[in-house]
C-alpha cells in the first residue's frame, strides 16, 4: 500500500512539474505555432558577421533559396553585416542544414524537423527540404536580443504537424488581388507553417485565369482584372519554393454569372440576361447540367488551366446552388425524369459526378464544399467542411464525412471574413473531442482559414487575415494541449510586429485610410477611436450583400478598424481585473483610458471637417461624455441616481454602430457603470 501511494505521489509530482516547465517554456519563446517537443537551454548563439550556413546532401534549390533568403531577413531583422550572404555546400558552418530527401509537395509529406541551438553551433535536420524550411522558419522566431547583442536563444526542438493540410483560401474572384499581395501573403503563410494556398479564382463577381481555348472568360468576365497563364505559373513556383501547394478553385455549377456572362449558352434559363454581379450574395445563374455542351466546355477548360497546377487536388466548389433556374426550365425537368433524379441535390450529384470523370482524366482529385457530400458523390471526391452552428447544423460537417469514408478538410470556425476574434478561432479544435478510428482520423486531413472578399481589397486584405491567422494556424500545427489564450496573445503580439519585417501591411496601411478619412489633417483622434472600434460582425455589415457593391470604396473608418481593437482588449481586460480585485490596482489604468477618450474629442473636433469624419461625431461626443461622467464618479466614489440615468442613457447611444462599426467597450463601460451603482449610490 505505501509503495503505491508512493509511486501515486510521484507521478503527481512528475505530471505538476511538467506543466511547470510548459508555462515556463512558454513564456521564455516567442514561438508560433508552438512545436510538438522543446528543451529549454540557457545557451545563446551570438549573432555577427561571421553567421555561416552550409547544407549538406544533395543540391535543392528549395533550401538554398530558402538560406538566403533567412540570411537577408536575419540581416535586416538584427542590422548585422554578415559576412558571406550565401549558403555553403557540404562544409562546415555555424548553422549546418541537412536533410534526407526532396518533396513533391503532396498530403504525404513528412515535414517534421530536429532544430538544436548551441553556444557554438545551430543545426537543423529534416526528413524532407520542406521540414528543413520549416526548421529556419522557427529559428528566425528564437532571435532575441540584449542590451548589446542578438542571439538565438538556445532550445532543443524537436517538431512536426498535427495536420497535413494546414491552408489559407483567397477569395480574388470578388475582390482582386495582385501578384505582390499574394507573393507576400505566401511568405507570411510560409513564416508561421502553413502549406496550402487555396486560390479561388472564379464566382459571380469575375473570373480571373486567362484562357486561350475561352478568350471570353478574360473578355467579358474579368472586367480586365485577370492572371495570365505565366502569372499563374510563377505563384504556383514561388509558393513551392515555400513548401506551399496551390489548389485552384473553380466555382461550379453555382456561383457562375460571370462564365455565363461570357458564354450564356450554358446556361440554365434561355434568354436571360447574364452579367457579371457587382453585389456580394447567392444569385440564380447556374450552369445547365443537361446539355452535353457544358461538359464539353468544362473539359477543354480543365485541360487547359488544370497542367498549370501541378497538385493533385482541384476544388470545384459546388456551394450554394438553390437551383432556381433549374426549376424554371422544363428541359432540366425532363432531363431529371428521365435519368430518375428526383431533387436538385440528385441532379448536382449527376453534374459532380460528370466533372469528377473530367478530372479523374486528368490525374485530378476533385474536392468541393459540403454541399457535394451526397449518397452517391464516390468517397474519392475530398469534403471542404464549411456549414456549422450558424448555418444552423449541430457540428460541422467534417466529421460526417470522415466517418463515411471521405477525406476532408475543415473551414467551419476559421471564416475570418465574419470579423469575429483571435480568441473565438482559437478556440475552435478541428477534431474536437470526436471518437474516431484510426482510419477516420487519417481522412481529416486538416483545416483551411478562409478569407471571402467581398469586402476587402489590396490596400484592407493584409489586416483582415493578419495576425488572427498566424494565430489559427497554430491550431492546425501544435499539439492539441497548446491553447492557453494568456499565452497565444503574449507570443502574438512579437508575431504581429514579425509579419510587418516579411511586407505584410496590416499595420502600416491604417494610417494610409486614416489620412485619406481626415484629408492630410492630424489623424491622432481618428487612431484613438480605431483602437477601441471593431468593424459589424458576421456579414452586418454588409446586409443582403447590397450595401456595398465590387467598386464601392472600401476607404472608409470600418475599413481602418479590425477584429481585436487593440485598447478595446487591454480596456476590457482592465475592468475585468478591476471589479474582481480588492485593492483596485487596475483603477489608474482606468483613469487613464477615461482621461484619454475625454480629450480626444476635443482633438477630433480639430480634424472634423468633412463628409467622411461627420458620421464620427457622436462616437466621439458621447464617449467623452460619458468618460468623463464616469471619471467623476469613480473618483468621488459617489454616484447619484440622475448621474447613473444619463451615463445609462449615453451607453445606449454608444451601444448602436457608427459608420458601419460597433464600439468594443461597451460591455465593460457598463459593467463600471454597474459597479459604480452597487457601491457607490448615494440614497
Amino acid at each position: 500500500m505505501k509503495k503505491r501511494l508512493i509511486l501515486i505521489i510521484l507521478c503527481c509530482s512528475f505530471f505538476i512539474q511538467n506543466i511547470w516547465s510548459q508555462e515556463e517554456t512558454l513564456e521564455k519563446y516567442n514561438l508560433m505555432p508552438w512545436p510538438k517537443h522543446i528543451e529549454s537551454n540557457s545557451a545563446k548563439f551570438m549573432i555577427d558577421s561571421n553567421v555561416t550556413i552550409s547544407i549538406k546532401g544533395e543540391t535543392c534549390p528549395r533550401v538554398r533559396n530558402a538560406a538566403i533568403n533567412f540570411l537577408r531577413r536575419l540581416a535586416n531583422k538584427t542590422g548585422v553585416f554578415i559576412d558571406v550572404g550565401f549558403p555553403l555546400k557540404d562544409t562546415s558552418a555555424s548553422i549546418e542544414i541537412s536533410f534526407d530527401s526532396v518533396s513533391n509537395l503532396t498530403v504525404n509529406d513528412d515535414e517534421s524537423y530536429r532544430l538544436i541551438v548551441k553556444k557554438d553551433k545551430v543545426t537543423i535536420h529534416a526528413i524532407s527540404d520542406v521540414g528543413a524550411l520549416r526548421g529556419l522558419e522557427t529559428l528566425l522566431q528564437l532571435v532575441s536580443h540584449n542590451q548589446n547583442n542578438y542571439f538565438f536563444q538556445g532550445a532543443t526542438i524537436a517538431d512536426a504537424p498535427r495536420f497535413v493540410w494546414r491552408g489559407l483560401m483567397i477569395d480574388v474572384a470578388r475582390h482582386f488581388q495582385p501578384i505582390d499581395v499574394l507573393k507576400r501573403n505566401l511568405d507570411a503563410m510560409a513564416s508561421v507553417k502553413l502549406n496550402v494556398f487555396h486560390w479561388h479564382l472564379t464566382d459571380d463577381q469575375g473570373f480571373r485565369v486567362e484562357s486561350k481555348v475561352y478568350p471570353r472568360l478574360q473578355e467579358v468576365a474579368a472586367d480586365g482584372l485577370f492572371y495570365t497563364q505565366e502569372q499563374i505559373k510563377d505563384i504556383v513556383a514561388y509558393a513551392s519554393n515555400l513548401g506551399i501547394r496551390v489548389i485552384p478553385e473553380f466555382d461550379i455549377p453555382g456561383h457562375a454569372s460571370a462564365i455565363l456572362a461570357a458564354y450564356p449558352e450554358l446556361g440554365s434559363k434561355d434568354d436571360y440576361d447574364y452579367k457579371v454581379e457587382r453585389f456580394s450574395g447567392v444569385f440564380d445563374p447556374t450552369l445547365d447540367p443537361s446539355k452535353k455542351v457544358t461538359y464539353l466546355f468544362l473539359e477543354t477548360l480543365f485541360r487547359e488551366i488544370a497542367p498549370l497546377f501541378p497538385y493533385e487536388y482541384f476544388h470545384i466548389g459546388g456551394d450554394e446552388n438553390e437551383g432556381k433556374h433549374w426549376d424554371e426550365s422544363e428541359e432540366i425537368q425532363e432531363f431529371k425524369k428521365k435519368h430518375n433524379l428526383e431533387t436538385n441535390h440528385d441532379l448536382q450529384t449527376y453534374f459532380n459526378i460528370k466533372v469528377e470523370e473530367i478530372l479523374k482524366k486528368l490525374g485530378k482529385k476533385l474536392m468541393g464544399w459540403d454541399e457535394i457530400l451526397t449518397p452517391s458523390i464516390p468517397t474519392t471526391a475530398v469534403i471542404h467542411s464549411w456549414r456549422g452552428e450558424h448555418e444552423g447544423l449541430e457540428q460541422s460537417t467534417l466529421i460526417e464525412a470522415a466517418q463515411k469514408g471521405y477525406q476532408a478538410v475543415l473551414s467551419a470556425g476559421y471564416y475570418i471574413d465574419r470579423m469575429l476574434s483571435i480568441e473565438h478561432h482559437y478556440l475552435v479544435d478541428p477534431i474536437g473531442d470526436a471518437a474516431l478510428t484510426k482510419e477516420e482520423r487519417k481522412r481529416i486531413l486538416g483545416a483551411e482559414t478562409t478569407m471571402w472578399s467581398e469586402l476587402v481589397t489590396p490596400l484592407t486584405i493584409d489586416s483582415r487575415i493578419w495576425p488572427r491567422t498566424a494565430a489559427i494556424a497554430e491550431r492546425y500545427w501544435s499539439p492539441k494541449n497548446i491553447n492557453d489564450l494568456v499565452s497565444m496573445y503574449k507570443r502574438l503580439k512579437v508575431i504581429n510586429y514579425q509579419l510587418e519585417e516579411l511586407g505584410i501591411n496590416h499595420i502600416r496601411n491604417k494610417d494610409v485610410i486614416l489620412r485619406n478619412i481626415s484629408k492630410n489633417e492630424d489623424i491622432k483622434s481618428l487612431r484613438v477611436l480605431s483602437k477601441i472600434c471593431e468593424p459589424l460582425k458576421i456579414y452586418s455589415r454588409n446586409k443582403g450583400g447590397t450595401e456595398y457593391k465590387t467598386f464601392s470604396p472600401f476607404t472608409l473608418f470600418a475599413d481602418v478598424c479590425t477584429a481585436d481593437a487593440e485598447d478595446a482588449v487591454e480596456f476590457n481586460n482592465t475592468v475585468s481585473l478591476f471589479i474582481k480585485e480588492e485593492k483596485k490596482k487596475s483603477l489608474p489604468k482606468i483613469n487613464n483610458y477615461l482621461t484619454l477618450w475625454i480629450e480626444n474629442h476635443e482633438d477630433f473636433i480639430e480634424i472634423n471637417k468633412n463628409p467622411n469624419t461627420t458620421p464620427l461625431e457622436p462616437l466621439s461626443r458621447n464617449l467623452s461624455e460619458t468618460s468623463e461622467l464616469l471619471l467623476k464618479v469613480i473618483s468621488n466614489k459617489k454616484i447619484t441616481k440622475l448621474e447613473h440615468d444619463k451615463i445609462s442613457a449615453l451607453l445606449i447611444v454608444l451601444d448602436e454602430p457608427f459608420a458601419d462599426t460597433e464600439l468594443a467597450i461597451v460591455a465593460s463601460l457598463k459593467s463600471l457603470l454597474t459597479y459604480c451603482k452597487t457601491n457607490y449610490l448615494m440614497q
